[in-house]
């Protein structure tokens, strides 16, 4: 039988379980392209930018049991999504990356778009394959699947050449998918010895990150039962929900709020699940694990990475802790009482969230905002943020419920993720309420994105936080940036409707309670809201103090010196 390279591809992507393509069509990927609108199974989604494909599909892939997948032009269109491909790369998120290629047959040179992809794109992926026959393209597709679902997962790049894709060819049968992913043997000696050291420590402590994803019922209970406080990475809030009486927060270091720290103060063995100790999550390496560490991760290369591991164990997250959940249950059959513990924790929940709620000032409080927003959505709504000041304000003050998620750029820190994230999670998710909260520096970058959600009717909220400058950055170190961190004054009003979008204004505390309410009415109509949030950075998060304070430390004299009186200099000067 005949079929071009661009039917084997659609084939391919069918096979693999892809619903979902993000991009931008041109003429090296039209071909696959026009496939893909005839499949039964793949629906094709335009995009304003390839960044913002990357970010979709990046949403995609934490969210859902498929691989996001994106298909751009090159040149162009793989320097534009390198972001959204870096940003899933140090988050360990899989991507497939998909791109057409310049003609290889003609012996041409300096042919459009005619750059070293692989090059490029090698630090940034697990793997890149260029498709030299159309009877690799379906097992090239399959490898590149594969590769990037095992192990620690992240993108991969497979380039498709123009020539290849418009060809016919003669296929005597379709390969099949045999291309699931291998998992590391499961080491019963070491769950013994994890099992062992968690049951005789005093205060055991549990660290979860974001490749603990698919284990939460099994941490929920594990915690129960050693009686053991909890946080969360950033990129881990949606995998520990915050009304278990355990969870803590955030990081337990000097970046974590109050009931962290208090809870974590005497840990004597700490079980860290799908977390490599990153910057961000360590917040700048300031907190201080025991020494009886027990390190679980998928990929054996981030153990010992930043802090030294009393024990390691690789593997899956969710096979690692059932088998632990199963052996100490065993091991000591009757849970630990864990009242006095979780007492503590909520009081001084309590107490930080009062101490922001009192806040005076004429804009708007985050906490009464998010306060609010929090009772206004259901359990299991899904909430997108962006890089900003309002990431870890969030962080700290918006409790992730169960079955809600949160999903935020993390280690490579990408503005201009919560507005294409946020469609994405109401494409996948339509049955549920999707929020996103975007500083106004990020919906500069990539704000045109809501149009995409008025194109396809999203009953989305971006919930707007606006300052006027770009207030993480002026709060990474003593003092302010001065005119480089102030942004354009731009018109909401006039850029909402624009897009396509309505426009919900909230200028001081007693607006919040009938904005939300006008919000979440035009967004259950299926149209996309801006909620203008005029918010009060007045006060930094415990994240960012900590993580101030952290550099302070690690710097040295002189560079404090210069830093504090910059400081003074601008507190006088303005």
């Amino acid at each position: 039988m005949k079929k071009t390279g661009a039917w084997l591809t659609c084939y391919a992507l069918e096979q693999i379980g892809v619903t979902r393509v993000f991009g931008i069509p041109g003429a090296h990927n039209a071909d696959i392209y026009r496939e893909l609108e005839h499949s039964a199974r793949i629906t094709p989604h335009l995009v304003t930018h390839e960044a913002s494909a990357a970010f979709m599909a990046d949403a995609v892939s934490r969210t859902t049991d498929t691989i996001g997948t994106l298909l751009v032009v090159p040149g162009g269109g793989i320097t534009h999504a390198t972001s959204g491909i870096a940003e899933a790369f140090l988050s360990g998120i899989p991507l497939l990356v998909i791109a057409g290629g310049v003609e290889q047959q003609t012996g041409h040179r300096y042919q459009l778009h005619d750059i070293d992809h692989h090059s490029l794109l090698k630090p940034i992926t697990k793997a890149t394959f260029l498709v030299e026959s159309a009877n690799d393209i379906a097992p090239t597709l399959f490898e590149a699947y594969r590769c990037a679902m095992e192990g620690e997962r992240g993108p991969v790049f497979v380039e498709i050449p123009i020539d290849l894709q418009a060809n016919s060819f003669d296929v005597r049968t379709l390969p099949e998918f045999h291309g699931h992913p291998n998992q590391p043997h499961l080491d019963s000696a070491a769950i013994e010895e994890a099992a062992q050291r968690l049951i005789n420590a005093k205060q055991p402590g549990l660290f979860i990150g974001w490749g603990a994803r698919h284990a939460s019922a099994s941490l929920q209970a594990l915690a129960s039962h050693l009686g053991a406080p909890v946080a969360t990475t950033l990129q881990g809030l949606g995998v520990f929900p915050a009304s278990h009486p355990l969870h803590a927060g955030m990081g337990f270091g000097p970046a974590a709020v109050p009931a962290a720290q208090q809870a974590f103060a005497d840990c004597d063995c700490l079980l860290a699940v799908g977390t490599r100790f990153s910057e961000t999550s360590t917040g700048n390496y300031g907190m201080s694990p025991p020494a009886n560490l027990i390190h679980v991760d998928i990929n054996p290369d981030v153990f010992n990475a930043n802090y030294e591991a009393a024990l390691t164990l690789q593997g899956d997250g969710k096979t690692v802790v059932d088998a632990l959940l199963s052996r100490i249950s065993e091991l000591r059959p009757n849970a630990a009482n864990s009242q006095v513990l979780a007492k503590t924790i909520a009081t001084l929940k309590q107490e930080y969230l009062d101490s922001w709620l009192k806040l005076p000032g004429d804009r708007v409080n985050p906490a009464r905002f998010l306060t609010a927003l929090r009772t206004h959505l259901p359990a299991d709504a899904l909430l997108a943020c962006d890089d900003g000041n309002h990431t870890f304000l969030a962080a700290e003050l918006f409790p992730i419920l169960p079955g809600g998620n949160f999903i935020s750029p993390s280690d490579f820190n990408a503005m201009g993720y919560c507005v294409p994230a946020t469609n994405a999670l109401k494409l996948c998710h339509p049955d549920q309420v999707v929020v996103g909260i975007v500083g106004d520096g990020a919906m500069m970058m990539t704000g045109m994105e809501a149009i995409t959600a008025s194109k396809y009717h999203l009953g989305v909220i971006y919930c707007l936080f606006n300052d006027g400058e770009l207030s993480q950055r002026s709060s990474q170190r003593p003092g302010r940036y001065g005119a480089m961190s102030k942004l354009g004054e731009a018109d909401w009003i006039a850029f909402a409707h624009a897009v396509g979008c309505e426009y919900v204004a909230v200028e001081d505390n007693q607006e919040i309670e009938s904005a939300l309410n006008t919000a979440m009415s035009l967004a259950a109509k299926q149209q996309p809201v801006f909620m203008d949030v005029h918010v009060d950075y007045s006060r930094r998060s415990a994240f960012s103090e900590g993580l101030l304070k952290a550099r302070q430390k690690q710097s040295g004299r002189t560079s404090r010196a210069r830093w504090l009186a910059q400081a003074l200099k601008d507190k006088i000067v303005g």
